[in-house]
């Protein structure tokens, strides 16, 4: 697999939201009664779909045309 920009921000907007999430469970997480929000796991994967999805809809939207 060639690795093209888009794949790379992929790869680089899902590690900062894998970071990211944790860091939101670290220190805002919710104790008891949040499914997400109270397992570091889950919360970790949760911000590196989201990391990675943004950061690949912001490209998408940014980047120049082929003639």
């Amino acid at each position: 697999m060639k690795l093209t920009t888009e794949n790379k921000l992929l790869f680089v907007g899902g590690a900062l939201g894998i970071i990211l999430g944790f860091l939101y469970y670290y220190f805002i997480g919710c104790e008891n009664g949040c499914p997400i929000k109270s397992n570091p796991y889950l919360m970790s994967i949760y911000g590196g779909i989201m990391g990675g999805t943004g950061v690949s809809l912001l490209y998408s939207l940014i980047k120049p045309k082929k003639k």
